[in-house]
């Protein structure tokens, strides 16, 4: 089925690339990303708004137990804290590929960070997906993307779902306790007038929602894998989504402008901003760094 939803514009930000929503519970608030504008913004339920620059390219932001947030960036690992101006880079996991950055993170069910690289070029498959430890040490899971983008995780914790946003793939991995990936399958296999799948997130049902790149909406699988629904987007390049609000029913998608010309920003003039909707689904708490 296909939802006429009333999508909404919360924040009309014109982000380059707007990326990685993350629901802060302890503030309230929504944070997310302009990668390219080098840019992290803030919304609190009473529509307070605020926003930071930053000196490197962040592309996932996860806040941390003890305070701050752990992030994925164009440097490596690093602490973040946008009001205190806090940017230390903790791990460079990829020194070797000057050519690459990291992308899209998520925290899973046990307080792991997980963040995929890629090549910021976006031609060489050298995207690899890494598990972050409470301790900041790195391991590598899965090599070979052109542009990683989720994780997302079950309800469980017990499954982890990653894309190949390029490859117009959606994998599905078992996820062990000691925060091993094994039995890579695919989940999802897209072709010609999907889109490509880009951020995604696991409602309290178990269900997958995914944002499409040049798809113009977001879609919602079931564990199984079943098409259930779709919400149209009045942007042609929503990028993430996160549940959000204090009873986590609300529906946060992010979206980019980035290369959409002139004719194309006519037609979506709210492209790059964050826009809600309340799906008649609740979310998951997100686990904060365990770290």
């Amino acid at each position: 089925m296909t939802a006429e939803s009333s999508v909404h514009c919360v924040a009309d930000v014109h982000a380059v690339l707007g990326e990685g929503p993350v629901w802060v519970a302890r503030e309230a608030a929504l944070y997310w990303l302009d990668i390219k504008g080098r840019k992290i913004f803030r919304l609190d339920e009473s529509m307070n708004f605020t926003h930071w620059p930053t000196p490197i390219r962040i592309g996932s932001l996860a806040p941390r137990k003890s305070g701050g947030f752990i992030a994925g960036t164009e440097d490596g690992i690093a602490i973040v804290d946008p009001a205190a101006d806090r940017f230390e880079i903790v791990a460079k996991p990829e020194e070797q590929l000057p050519d690459n950055r990291f992308n899209d993170g998520k925290v899973d069910r046990r307080g792991r960070f997980w963040a995929g690289t890629m090549d910021d070029r976006e031609q060489a498959a050298t995207g690899t997906l890494y598990c972050v430890g409470r301790n900041l040490e790195w391991s590598a899971i899965d090599k070979n993307y052109k542009v990683t983008n989720g994780p997302a995780f079950s309800p469980a914790g017990d499954v982890m779902y990653h894309n190949d946003s390029a490859r117009q793939v959606t994998f599905a991995f078992d996820l062990n306790a000691d925060g091993t990936a094994t039995n890579r399958r695919t989940f999802l296999q897209f072709g010609p007038g999907d889109g490509y799948p880009d951020g995604m997130t696991v409602d309290g049902e178990g269900c997958l929602w995914i944002a499409f790149w040049n798809g113009w909406c977001i879609r919602r699988y079931s564990p199984s894998g079943d098409w259930i629904e779709t919400v149209k987007m009045p942007v042609q390049r929503p990028t993430s989504l996160a549940f959000g609000g204090r009873d986590l029913d609300k529906l946060y998608v992010t979206s980019a402008s980035i290369d959409l010309d002139d004719e194309a920003l006519q037609m979506q003039p709210k492209a790059g901003g964050l826009f809600m909707f309340t799906p008649g689904v609740r979310g998951l708490a997100d686990v904060p760094y365990d770290g």
